[in-house]
């Protein structure tokens, strides 16, 4: 079933959201079809990348760690030095709702007993108890009002109503600001995690991170995003030096069959790196140009310090997102990182054939004989002059005798019309209905038959699978009547049973695209219980 948007946020307009969440369950469906748990699915470019980014780690004998996400404040300080306000400049802080100082006076006391809740006095204690908790963060907020609930003994949907209505002072509360950074680079959660391995593991270690950053973007556009994927690793090792870092990134980068690397030496170097060793990675593309996918430098010895880490270390990262751009073509990275919001929607022909389908099929075992007698009958019987009457099936269906035959009554012509064999192509983006031989001196069925995708549908096999769907509703029935289906010239996919669905529809539609399943079938099935 398809749920109504307009529908439902009219009733909440009407009805109130309450009301309307409480009687939520009655707009789902209570029974529903199979949904395949099978088949090949498709994976995001990006997480590809970063997969065999992962392969490639693994291979070299890196050890893979999750670092933390929230950084605090001061450790930027302590990597960076007097250059952490500008590299700070481009992070996002993070913000948390103050837990107000909440009582419960007779004033709300009274207000919760006009919305129909009783209160006791042991019932004011323990809402005070509540608030109290609350406060001093022994109560999550995600409790709160299931808290309320078991302790007012009311619903949830009358206990949110009571800490919006009798507490204001929670829809009042304003985000204040902490000492907390998302992280900008993954190298600023390096360091507190080799200043506790260094004495856990045998050196060299080596370990690699591949995980989301953030950065303050003015705003998104073809070449920045606020979010994106960063791969990182580092060598702790007491003679570790830069000929590592560049052979880490020639392994690296050989996963994806990049073999001639320029290594360039930064002329700013970064402060938690030691000066003259920072150094960026570039690559030949497939046009000839070099471009930057990778940067590596040692780590400072006063950062390093800072943490007491006592051995040299080589960092070398490098951004996911520039790297499928580079391995995709694509130009902007919006359109790689969220192609449902910035991608141009495109469907090749074989995902659009995989939703031209018959809408009305056989359910039975015995319907699907009867369905395949009937296509099996008619090629045999096309020819076959009119008016004329030919037997396809007798036997039982849902223990009913039946007897199927196909008929054309009209004169002068054959038992079948000149489309039933037609079969339904998506070519360039078309839905077509082509017939099954000839007409090749058209360019459009020729095309579609050479270069397009067959959905092996006919116009016979959907409008013979609607005779006996409709045989198999008819047979259930107390007291069936006969049936009698008569397709003469289709003018829609409806009219010989066959449904594109509501995206290849709309697909078809937005590109301006064609819809041309037509043509005289003239398919005529009798069905007569026995």
């Amino acid at each position: 079933m398809k749920l109504d948007p307009d529908g439902i946020l009219s009733r909440v307009r009407e009805e109130g959201f309450e009301k309307v969440w409480e009687a939520s369950a009655e707009l789902l469906p209570q029974t529903g079809k199979e949904i395949s748990l099978t088949g090949q699915g498709k994976p995001h470019p990006v997480a590809e990348i970063a997969q065999r980014l992962r392969e490639a780690f693994l291979a070299m004998g890196f050890e893979e760690m999750i670092l933390p996400t929230v950084v605090e404040e001061q450790e930027i300080y302590r990597q960076y030095g007097p250059e952490a306000p500008i590299i700070l400049d481009r992070c996002y802080y993070l913000a948390t709702l103050p837990r107000p100082d909440i009582g419960l006076s007779n004033e709300k006391a009274a207000l919760i007993r006009n919305l129909g809740v009783p209160l006791d006095e042991e019932g004011i204690e323990a809402i005070q108890g509540i608030l109290r908790d609350y406060k001093r963060g022994r109560l999550d907020a995600d409790d709160l009002v299931e808290k309320f609930m078991e302790t007012l003994k009311t619903s949830d949907a009358n206990a949110i109503r009571i800490i919006r209505e009798v507490f204001p002072e929670f829809t009042a509360l304003k985000p204040i600001p902490t000492n907390l950074t998302l992280r900008s680079h993954l190298t600023s959660s390096w360091f507190n995690t080799l200043s506790v391995l260094q004495y856990r593991r045998t050196t060299p270690i080596k370990l690699f991170s591949v995980g989301p950053r953030y950065r303050r973007e003015q705003s998104e556009d073809q070449t920045h995003l606020r979010s994106h994927f960063g791969a990182s690793c580092v060598v702790l090792a007491e003679d570790v030096t830069l000929d590592i870092g560049k052979k880490v990134a020639e392994k690296l980068l050989e996963a994806f069959e990049f073999k001639n690397l320029r290594f360039q030496q930064k002329r700013a170097t970064s402060k938690y790196y030691v000066p003259e060793t920072e150094y960026e990675v570039f690559v030949n593309s497939k046009g000839g140009r070099w471009i930057e996918v990778a940067d590596m430098g040692l780590y400072s010895p006063i950062a390093l310090a800072h943490y007491d880490i006592e051995y040299p270390v080589l960092n070398l990262g490098l951004g996911v997102e520039r790297l499928a751009m580079l391995m995709t073509k694509e130009t902007d990275i919006r359109s790689l990182v969220y192609p449902q919001f910035y991608g141009e929607w495109s469907l090749s022909d074989a995902e659009l054939a995989r939703m031209v389908r018959m809408a009305q099929v056989p359910r039975t075992q015995e319907g699907k004989e009867i369905w395949a007698s009937l296509v099996k009958t008619a090629k045999v019987e096309a020819e076959r002059p009119s008016p004329c009457e030919v037997e396809a099936y007798n036997g039982q269906i849902l223990n009913r005798n039946v007897t199927v035959t196909l008929y054309e009554r009209d004169e002068g012509t054959k038992l079948l019309g000149p489309a039933a064999f037609n079969v339904i192509y998506v070519h360039d983006g078309n839905a077509l209905g082509v017939p099954s031989s000839g007409m090749d001196n058209i360019e459009a069925v020729r095309n579609a038959r050479e270069r397009g995708v067959s959905t092996g549908i006919t116009y016979l096999d959907s409008v013979a699978a609607l005779a006996v769907s409709t045989i198999e509703s008819e047979a259930a029935k107390a007291a069936p009547h006969d049936v009698d289906l008569r397709v003469r010239v289709a003018q829609l996919p409806s009219d010989i049973n066959v449904e594109i669905s509501d995206v290849g529809s709309r697909y078809i539609t937005g590109k301006q695209k064609r819809v041309m399943i037509k043509g005289p079938v003239f398919i005529g099935i009798r069905a007569k219980f026995g």
